[in-house]
């Protein structure tokens, strides 16, 4: 019974978050002004749309082929075809349950390859501790090509004094933290500590690895692909055309975030592109339109290669 409870409320908990944000979001536009937003959605640039799709296939290719090497390392052996069908209904699944993707591509390889399951996790998840890295990284190249404008934006929406205070107690906090997961022997902070050392673990063991190069430029593929797709998008929209590159790998940060807020980013990821938009003068109508946009592209893009692949694996692995 608390199975199924806890089944029911990882499914309806991201998805009533995603339909608070569209809420939140839809009342704050005027019907002359959603009537606006629905223009947009007429007067696409189908060009650009397939150009950014193919970016998006780059990168899949790349995240199955580097998803090889890291196999490899531990032994086992399995076709580009499955992991290129395991990650595609990987993201299927994450539109449903978030993570949830992470264990299916576990259980397909597991299904039709034969790596234990242990195993095939594993590699998931070192490559998602690298993958976090490489955001960190774009979240600085971020911050260091528009430091100017949002420093002068949070000076605006919040005095220095509280500010200076939040550093304060966030350093505070975060030492305390770092001393009660290192040093503490409560039983709880063990248990993280040996999670946190599995995971550095994990990813000392990709620069280990015999193809540890071809892996870190696959990585570097995936989100330079990433990247080439949001910037492509924003040539959907004519209003969109021309913004700096700046404004685009803000935007594309705070996109990648708030994929993680709810299922496939369902309302959370129009709402906070179209609030970093607005911060650079461009209209709240445009930017939610814009977010919608990319949004549904990608969406549709998940499904039809997500449900190919799921009707596909049994198919092409009848054998096994």
């Amino acid at each position: 019974m608390k199975t199924k409870i806890k089944k029911i409320v990882n499914i309806l908990l991201p998805l009533l978050l995603g339909v608070f944000f569209v809420y939140y979001a839809y009342i704050q536009f005027t019907p002359e002004q959603l009537t606006e937003m629905k223009s947009y959605f007429s007067h696409v640039n189908y060009q650009y749309i397939v150009l950014a799709t193919f970016f998006s296939v780059i990168g899949l290719v790349s995240r199955a082929y580097r998803w090889k090497y890291a196999l490899n390392y531990l032994g086992y052996e399995s076709s580009f075809n499955n992991n290129m069908m395991a990650v595609c209904v990987g993201y299927l699944m994450n539109l449903t349950i978030p993570r949830s993707g992470e264990l299916s591509r576990a259980v397909v390889l597991q299904k039709y390859e034969k790596i234990p399951f242990d195993k095939g996790f594993g590699t998931i998840i070192a490559e998602r501790v690298i993958d976090l890295i490489f955001l960190l990284v774009f979240v600085l190249i971020a911050v260091s090509l528009q430091y100017h404008q949002l420093k002068d934006f949070l000076s605006e929406k919040i005095p220095l004094q509280n500010l200076v205070l939040s550093g304060f107690v966030l350093l505070v906090l975060m030492m305390a933290g770092i001393y009660l997961v290192f040093y503490s022997d409560w039983s709880f902070f063990k248990f993280i500590r040996q999670k946190i050392q599995g995971l550095i673990e994990g990813v000392l063991s990709i620069f280990k690895m015999p193809h540890r190069l071809p892996f870190l430029l696959h990585t570097f593929i995936i989100w330079i692909s990433y990247i080439l797709t949001f910037y492509y998008g924003t040539f959907i929209l004519q209003e969109t055309v021309g913004i700096s590159f700046g404004v685009v790998m803000v935007t594309f940060v705070v996109g990648s975030v708030a994929m993680t807020f709810t299922s496939g980013g369902f309302g959370a990821f129009p709402l906070m592109i179209s609030q970093i938009m607005v911060l650079y003068g461009i209209s709240a109508t445009v930017g939610t339109s814009f977010g919608w946009i990319l949004w549904i592209l990608q969406t549709v893009f998940t499904i039809i290669t997500g449900a190919i692949s799921f009707l596909l694996l049994p198919v092409l692995n009848k054998n096994k």
